[in-house]
């Protein structure tokens, strides 16, 4: 099983107690700036979703982790790898994300667990090169992207739903751990 820590952080594989909290998390409707599906999810969407990124797991050997805090277990959301198949123009590509719960964001977290999934994957699982997909306007995901020292490549629209979108990435040469 793979779990990686954070000062602050556990990311791990999804537990069948993180289902509800998840579920409350996907429901929230501040996630407005979600980029790769409907919105909002209810339990059963939830449900189908973790199944579907424990399978992405099995296999990529990578997947989306379920991000836990340290001090209280609380789960706070997920941050992780995933091929981003809504977006073909930027295929083959591996993508990393995040969302986390109302309560935790402007807290550091998102920035600390996508560092550290980054590095896991160009350090652990040999990628080359990682995207990150954004809504245009999406300043809190555009400050976690800068942070992560990603770069711009360009600006596209959602095939499916028309709004803008931003594709950075970075690629091994670029990374500093």
């Amino acid at each position: 099983m793979t779990e990686i820590r954070t000062p602050r952080l556990l990311l791990r594989r999804w537990h069948d107690d993180d289902l509800v909290p998840m579920a409350d998390i996907n429901a929230d409707p501040r996630g407005v700036h979600r980029v790769d599906e409907a919105f909002p999810h209810d339990l059963e969407r939830t449900a189908e979703a973790i199944e579907q990124w424990e399978e992405e797991w099995d296999e990529e050997g990578f997947g989306l982790f379920a991000v836990e805090l340290l001090a209280s277990g609380e789960l706070a959301g997920f941050t992780g790898l995933s091929v981003p198949e809504f977006l073909p123009e930027v295929l083959p590509a591996v993508a990393i994300s995040w969302r986390l719960g109302p309560q935790f964001r402007g807290q550091g977290y998102a920035s600390e667990a996508a560092h550290a999934t980054l590095e896991f994957a160009l350090q652990d699982r040999g990628l080359d090169r990682v995207v990150s997909i954004s809504r245009a306007g999406d300043d809190a995901s555009e400050n976690v992207i800068r942070k992560l020292g990603m770069v711009l490549e360009r600006e596209t629209v959602h095939p499916e739903h028309g709004f803008p979108l931003r594709v950075h990435s970075i690629d091994l040469t670029e990374f500093h751990a």
